[in-house]
């Protein structure tokens, strides 16, 4: 017993000097290792960073693109705005929910969070400042008790000659008869007004008080047609270019999601109406088989037909031949 315990004892320490053995701290090593890349990542962090542009706001349309946002607000009132056409979850829009084949968690998830644009973006926002103009009442009392197809005719003809229309960042005249669009130009007038004192927003989240809203789904969607494009345009964010996610200006955004936006660009993902879904369900596949890899017969096997992994622990094997000979 006592030889067999002295022959392992033996071969132990043969094997071990084959490696040099010196002490080691291995929390000293991390602490230093946590200090060097803390240094790093400040350093990097303020040359290399992204500017920090504040996002997009309806009184900063109003000041630099007031016709824009009198353009929104119609698009709202007649039900022309994207969201009113989205379907799922903002809307029941008849088969605008993607789909692949039977597949389309848009529309198994239903309306989640229902928007009606006209109320929600427009005419609620105004709703909460009749205390302050009082004229407001009288003129939302017409809009409300029209009817549907009224409503609409209303905001058809001011967008009909919407481009004919003097608008500034606090007024929209438009030419021809007052009878052709009825309330729509008090309502733009109140529009803008409230846009340009920076409030808008709040009016449409609904808060009433000091406390910023939590939930903005509301007014974030409001701009998110052509101002926010224009917007997107000019910080040259607008993700015409595969392979980042695209940052503020010249600057790289997230360069390991090159996959996933290279997928936009290219048939059939570019044409067609699901390329979200499609998009998804081919990541989620391609990731699925990258993790299932050692499990699929073939497939695993590559890279030791490739061999690539010889290469990289050449020294161990070099050590592993001479050993044996």
């Amino acid at each position: 017993m006592t030889k067999g315990v002295n022959t392992t004892l033996k071969t132990a320490n043969n094997t071990n000097s084959q490696y040099p053995q010196m002490p080691y701290d291995l929390i000293r090593e991390m602490f230093v290792a946590l200090g060097i890349m803390g240094v790093l990542v400040v350093v990097l962090a303020a040359v290399f960073s992204t500017p920090d542009v504040p996002a997009l706001t309806a009184k900063q349309v109003s000041q630099q693109a007031p016709k824009l946002l009198v353009q929104t607000a119609l698009d709202d009132l007649s039900g022309q705005d994207p969201i009113s056409t989205y379907g799922p979850p903002y809307s029941n829009t008849p088969g605008a929910a993607q789909h692949l084949g039977p597949i389309s968690p848009q529309q198994w998830a239903g309306v989640t969070l229902p928007i009606n644009s006209a109320q929600d973006e427009v005419i609620g926002p105004l709703t909460h400042i009749v205390p302050v103009d009082p004229n407001l009442k009288a003129v939302l009392q017409t809009w409300n008790s029209a009817t549907s197809k009224q409503q609409t005719a209303w905001a058809a003809a001011a967008d009909k000659v919407l481009n004919k229309a003097t608008v500034t960042s606090s007024n929209v005249q438009l030419p021809g008869s007052a009878s052709n669009y009825g309330p729509v130009p008090q309502i733009l007038n109140a529009y803008l007004a409230l846009a340009h004192t920076g409030l808008l927003e709040s009016a449409i989240d609904g808060r009433t008080g000091p406390m910023p809203a939590l939930n903005r789904t509301k007014s974030l969607l409001l701009l998110q047609d052509q101002p926010d494009a224009q917007y997107a345009a000019k910080l040259d964010m607008t993700g015409d270019e595969w392979g980042i996610i695209k940052e503020t200006g010249n600057y790289p955004g997230a360069v390991w999601l090159w996959y996933y936006t290279m997928l936009y660009q290219i048939p059939p993902f570019s044409s067609s109406d699901s390329a979200d879904l499609l998009v998804v369900l081919t990541t989620f596949a391609v990731t699925l088989i990258l993790m299932l890899t050692p499990f699929i017969p073939g497939l695993r096997s590559v890279p030791r037909w490739i061999g690539i992994y010889r290469l990289i622990w050449r020294k161990h094997y070099q050590s592993v031949r001479e050993r044996s000979q």
